[in-house]
């Protein structure tokens, strides 16, 4: 086994463990633990240095291991999020590596997009007689529509 694999697995066990709440817990008793100790050793400078040392080390590294399980993470969620706009008919394919983009790029694709909304808007608000339970038509131009027409004869059928 490689030592980038050894370490995903125990940055994610790392991960794991440290957002659970018996591990909350056990950072609580060490702090009562060091605090009640404190008159035991006159509140001295050693005493005030074991408490810094130990939480500067921990949160040290845990930077280290929560941020490779949050690349993780991100890289997997984009890679989902991709295939959903590659796997949706009608959809904008060069959409799929916007996180490659530069700003200047990414800007120039979010105002397209903006401009696309202010047009859906005021389409919408120039509709007589639509209101906002119009979405589902709006959000079925793209795509399949059939999510739209499932919602459509569901909620007709209640």
């Amino acid at each position: 086994m490689s030592i980038a694999n050894s370490f995903n697995r125990f940055a994610k066990w790392t991960s794991r463990a440290a957002g659970h709440p018996q591990t909350f817990g056990i950072a609580l008793a060490v702090i009562a633990i060091w605090a009640v100790t404190g008159p035991i050793f006159h509140l001295s400078d050693t005493w005030q240095l074991f408490i810094n040392t130990g939480t500067t080390i921990v949160t040290f590294l845990m930077v280290f291991l929560i941020q490779n399980t949050q690349n993780r993470d991100g890289a997997a969620m984009q890679l989902k999020l991709d295939e959903l706009i590659r796997a949706l008919k009608g959809a904008r394919n060069e959409l799929v590596d916007l996180e490659d983009m530069t700003d200047r790029e990414l800007e120039e694709v979010k105002s397209r997009y903006t401009r696309l909304a202010e047009k859906a808007r005021t389409k919408l608000q120039t509709r007589p007689g639509k209101g906002d339970d119009d979405q589902a038509e709006t959000g079925s131009s793209r795509g399949s529509g059939k999510a739209a027409t499932k919602a459509s004869t569901t909620s007709g059928s209640s």
